[in-house]
């Protein structure tokens, strides 16, 4: 029986492969082009066929692949029959046909760019633009508000613009030139998007010719209704908006023109010409330092105007910066430039600072440091702390030193004005709590309980979860904290919570016990 049992293991030992024998590579289950090699013609012809039968895009995509061995005008053809049935087309699209619907547009987009740019880039130019053209009537008919369709014209807008640029400098004037004549049905803008887009990679020498069609464009429009004499005349107010959007819009390419031939001036002019009691000081200054004019630049930068609406971003809401005119960082930053080309250093320093004394933008006080004499960078930025922790309202502070990131800081400012943090401002709150809990628990439990206190002042149902999480937080910090260092205790706490919040069942269903 030993003599058997020995045999057995010689003969398995005779049959196992070497120990340092390679393991056989197993194949790659990934559809690429080297694991689809690997498959039979028919079997590839088999799973096209079945993908034909379920997907309509794809039928199109694979009829046009067919298409495009008989040359570029039996693919042509396939997509203006697409083409034209989209500009007759009238139904509307809801959100439920929408994905269909994109797919389809997308399709068609990819036969003009995979199968008949190679056989012939003008003729995919052309449908391009064509394409683009039917983007209004398409647009106002259909339920697109997660962007998807629009998204598949931005593309095409994008594509026809790299297509273009390619071409010699009259075939690219010749294609300019017939995209500014569909510009009064371009209401969506992918038209002049793919024009700003196109114009500043042309030759030189097809930036005179086009101007000067877009002067002649602007001259070509019908005249003011509002400087008519006769009242009869004046037609509905729709047709002054109209004509003014037009003018404004072929004025836009002039100055894309104006910027493609370095013209700081004829930039200017139209900027006056366009908006006269408003110009756009920092684009005027911007070209004029471009152009090497630093002090008109700074004349321009300083003029003042009557002021527009102020855009207030959640960044400046959060770092408590919002002013009653709005935020001026994008004036301020050429300012600066233009104040460091004429060397006035110290000037630029002093708005550099004002900047972020404003504001607390963490790069404005970079920029700031970054200029200083040697060993004066840490005093400098020791007083930029105790400015951000003395603010009035400390969560512009507290945002700033997170940001930074000086933690220790933010850790004394959240203990120094524990009694003033708001749990609404849950933005800065949230993410600040999670960056002190590893180093700082006290400060985050501090902020932790003022956002679970909030939640359920105000009974924020939705917020529930998070409630719940940061309760959860808190009791594992607890452990962390010495005895006494907040009160009441975390289990005072909970039981202060279940007195007076007890019948919010929606939130204590999602606390764990």
């Amino acid at each position: 029986m030993a003599r058997r049992a020995k045999a057995a293991v010689e003969s398995a030992a005779s049959t196992t492969a070497p120990v340092d024998a390679k393991p056989r590579k197993s194949r790659s289950t990934t559809p690429t082009a080297e694991s689809l090699a690997a498959l039979s013609q028919e079997r590839l012809i088999a799973l096209i066929l079945e993908e034909i039968g379920q997907s309509a895009a794809f039928k199109k995509r694979v009829t046009a692949a067919l298409a495009a061995l008989q040359g570029p005008d039996r693919v042509a053809a396939m997509i203006d029959r697409r083409l034209s049935a989209l500009e007759k087309a009238r139904g509307y699209i809801d959100w439920q046909k929408r994905r269909a619907f994109a797919a389809d547009l997308d399709a068609t987009l990819a036969t003009i760019l995979a199968d008949l740019k190679p056989l012939d880039p003008e003729m995919a130019l052309d449908r391009l633009l064509r394409f683009l053209r039917s983007a209004d009537a398409t647009l106002e008919r259909v339920d697109d508000s997660n962007g998807q369709v629009h998204a598949v014209y931005e593309a095409a807008a994008e594509a026809a613009a790299g297509l273009a640029t390619g071409l010699s400098a009259e075939d690219a004037l010749g294609f300019a030139t017939r995209a500014l004549d569909g510009l009064e049905r371009d209401g969506f803008g992918l038209v002049g998007a793919l024009l700003d887009d196109l114009l500043p990679k042309l030759p030189q020498e097809a930036l005179a010719p086009l101007d000067a069609r877009l002067v002649e464009a602007i001259a070509a429009l019908p005249a003011s209704t509002r400087a008519r004499s006769d009242p009869a005349a004046i037609g509905p107010a729709g047709q002054d908006w109209e004509r003014r959007y037009r003018r404004l819009s072929l004025n836009r390419l002039r100055q894309v023109i104006a910027d493609a031939r370095g013209d700081a001036d004829a930039f200017i002019a139209l900027e006056l010409e366009m908006s006269p009691e408003r110009p756009d000081r920092v684009a005027v200054a911007e070209r004029l330092l471009t152009a090497g004019r630093a002090a008109e630049a700074l004349d321009w930068i300083r003029r003042e105007q009557k002021r527009g609406p102020a855009l207030t971003t959640r960044e400046d809401w959060l770092a408590g910066s919002v002013e009653s005119q709005g935020p001026d960082r994008e004036r301020e930053a050429v300012e600066i430039r233009v104040l460091d080309a004429l060397g006035r250093k110290d000037e630029a320093q002093n708005l550099r600072w004002s900047r972020f004394e404003k504001s607390l933008d963490p790069q404005a006080l970079r920029d700031y440091l970054a200029r200083l004499p040697d060993f004066e960078d840490e005093e400098a930025l020791e007083r930029a702390f105790a400015h951000a922790a003395n603010r009035k309202d400390p969560h512009g502070g507290l945002y700033f030193l997170v940001r930074w990131p000086n933690l220790d800081r933010a850790a004394r400012l959240v203990l120094e004005r524990r009694e003033e943090w708001s749990g609404r401002i849950w933005e800065l709150l949230a993410p600040a709590a999670e960056a002190l809990e590893p180093d700082h628990p006290l400060a985050a439990s501090i902020l932790y309980r003022a956002l679970v206190d909030d939640i359920l002042a105000r009974a924020r149902a939705p917020a529930y979860g998070h409630g719940a999480r940061h309760l959860a937080r808190l009791g594992e910090l607890a452990g962390d904290l010495a005895p006494g260092a907040l009160t009441p205790s975390h289990a005072d706490y909970l039981a202060q919570l279940r007195k007076a919040h007890g019948r919010k069942s929606g939130f204590w269903s999602q606390v764990v016990a």
